[in-house]
């Protein structure tokens, strides 16, 4: 006799399934960011939607969570993985490359807006420390939302894409200060704020010395070992026992999972395996942030505005103004256009996903009420299902600014229609000058494209065929003749941008030959990766030139000179080249041949 099963026991699971494989992608159809979806199906789904109807309609109870113990339990590993993936894409280089507006503009955002919201809840009744959380956690924007809107509209390397992806870099790392002082406020008791502040980094420092010696020791022979056996369930358990299990070190000294995860997260960012764990982890980091956005839905109560519109009302409106009044000055103190500063405070103004996370502990630490958390909770939410909408308010205003300002007839000018096969110089900087000058030169005919509208003004006016565009844009690749270009030269120093180009590029002519610029051996190993037919690392041209001065100045005969520099070439080209069948070997290599 086949045994009963309980199907009780699967419902949420199922639940989970469903709305990551059906509703997700209808909703991504009709533009709707994945994580709105999820919020939006767990507050009908939840006890404060459809869970109110089981008693009258018991069918129900199949499609309805009533229990939320499980989500809330799925959804906390969500916030696991997510940290650990933020902290694996926290690299040195990243950071560094960008600290002026994360360090600068990033740190200004968070004090800023946590001073602001923090007074004004303190002012409307809240108790200090209730103050400070509430500050804290409306402080930050969503990462999730604001990344994918980003992502989808090709605007990430864009002025504004960039200003805003900085504060969301500094936003995250931020969260895990926030957590800590949570602690601190929650295991005070009768002592003082510091006090309690000194236990939690203290508790904090115990967990990370211990996983950081745990993850020196362990984690890199690990995946070693793992890596060896070229077997990929293998190397996906071991990615996951990494975060789960950092996660639980530090649990076991009392500080957030979220916490060891990250830390392991940038204990690996260096390291070869980054790009795997990132692509074997992405499939579970977007079901368990399913479940996380989820289980946050479940608590949303409509009831809360319709109780009570006006101050919701007013808390929203106010909440979305504050931090577009503080942010717009801001950016545009780290030398941005008062469109791009608008358009990346719009983007920012709504609340984000870790707000949700701080509430949570708040609330079981005893911080704040369960009923004032709700209302921060649905106030969050949808907040963030405004960030569309703000977004395109920015578009409006841009627009309107574009056609108010007169514009140089000198950007109007089109690149010419030609039939010859020409080259096409994306990026006319000091590189690209050179690179033109060069072809012209040798009589190659050749287009040059930049997008920076006050430098192509001034070039113009002193004879240089030059013309203004965005080379990230189809259509303007197709004006400038790529499907008819003899090859596509890129030389723009962003190296997002280059990388979207080159993409784009190969997309459209799988067959043409793309020369770019790259910052080192590790980007140009990425260019590669991304089809680029050359890419020229700037460390390693400058290592070959150099060593090519020196051997002429001690009399070496220029033909040998010159020999030896193209062969070292060919040698780092065929190594680089062969980025894709094991990146850990080519990069030791490219560094040893440097250091020779």
């Amino acid at each position: 006799m086949a045994a009963t099963v309980d199907l009780s026991a699967y419902k949420d699971v199922v639940l989970i399934l469903g709305t990551t494989a059906v509703a997700v992608p209808i909703l991504g159809r009709l533009g709707i960011s994945s994580a709105l979806g999820f919020l939006g199906i767990g507050a009908i789904i939840g006890p404060h939607g459809l869970g109110q109807l089981v008693s009258a309609l018991p069918w129900l109870r199949y499609i309805a969570v009533t229990d939320e113990a499980t989500f809330a339990m799925l959804g906390e590993l969500g916030v696991v993985f997510l940290l650990f993936l933020i902290g694996i894409e926290l690299s040195y280089e990243r950071l560094t490359r960008m600290k002026k507006l994360v360090l600068g503009l990033g740190s200004a955002q968070i004090v800023g807006a946590m001073t602001v919201i923090g007074l004004v809840a303190w002012w409307a009744g809240a108790s200090g420390a209730a103050a400070i959380i509430i500050g804290g956690a409306l402080a930050l924007s969503s990462t999730a939302i604001v990344v994918e809107h980003l992502a989808a509209k090709r605007r990430l390397s864009s002025a504004s894409g960039r200003a805003t992806f900085a504060v969301l870099l500094m936003q995250d790392l931020a969260v895990i200060p926030l957590l800590f002082l949570v602690g601190a406020l929650a295991t005070r008791g009768g002592g003082s704020v510091l006090g309690g502040l000194a236990i939690a980094m203290l508790q904090g420092v115990v967990a990370i010395a211990v996983v950081v010696l745990v993850g020196r020791l362990m984690l890199r022979p690990l995946l070693k070992h793992v890596a060896s056996v070229d077997e990929p369930q293998a190397f996906m358990a071991a990615a996951v026992l990494i975060v789960v299990g950092t996660g639980m070190v530090t649990a076991a000294f009392g500080v957030s999972m979220a916490l060891g995860a990250f830390v392991a997260g940038l204990i690996l960012a260096e390291t070869e395996y980054r790009r795997a764990i990132e692509a074997t982890l992405e499939p579970f980091k977007t079901l368990l942030l399913g479940a996380f956005f989820l289980s946050v839905g479940l608590s949303i109560d409509i009831a809360i505005i319709i109780k009570m519109p006006l101050l919701f009302a007013a808390a929203f409106i106010g909440l979305i103004a504050a931090k577009i009044a503080l942010l717009v000055p801001l950016v545009r103190l780290f030398g941005q256009s008062w469109t791009v500063s608008l358009r990346t405070a719009l983007l920012l103004a709504p609340a984000g996903e870790f707000a949700f996370v701080i509430m949570g502990q708040a609330t079981g630490s005893g911080i704040i009420s369960q009923p004032l958390a709700a209302f921060i909770t649905t106030l969050t939410a949808f907040s963030m299902a405004t960030v569309p909408l703000l977004d395109k308010l920015g578009q409006l205003y841009a627009d309107r600014m574009k056609s108010a300002v007169p514009v140089d007839p000198a950007l109007l000018e089109r690149p010419p229609t030609s039939a010859e096969k020409r080259v096409i110089v994306v990026g006319y900087g000091r590189v690209g000058q050179l690179v033109c000058e060069m072809l012209k030169a040798h009589k190659v005919p050749f287009v040059a494209v930049d997008r920076d509208a006050r430098e192509i003004s001034d070039l113009r006016r002193h004879g240089h065929p030059v013309y203004y565009g965005d080379a990230n844009n189809q259509a303007f690749l197709e004006s400038c003749g790529i499907r008819e270009a003899a090859a596509l030269v890129l030389t723009l120093h962003t190296a997002g941008a280059l990388d979207e180009i080159a993409s784009l590029a190969r997309a459209i002519r799988p067959d043409l030959t793309i020369v770019a610029r790259a910052r080192d051996a590790d980007h140009a190993k990425a260019l590669y990766k991304l089809g680029v037919t050359d890419a020229v690392p700037e460390t390693i041209e400058a290592s070959l030139q150099l060593s090519e001065a020196v051997l002429f100045d001690l009399g070496v005969p220029a033909g040998l000179v010159i020999a030896s520099v193209h062969e070292r070439r060919d040698v780092f080209r065929k190594e680089l080249q062969a980025a894709g069948a094991d990146p850990g070997r080519v990069s030791k290599a490219v560094r040893s041949r440097l250091g020779s």
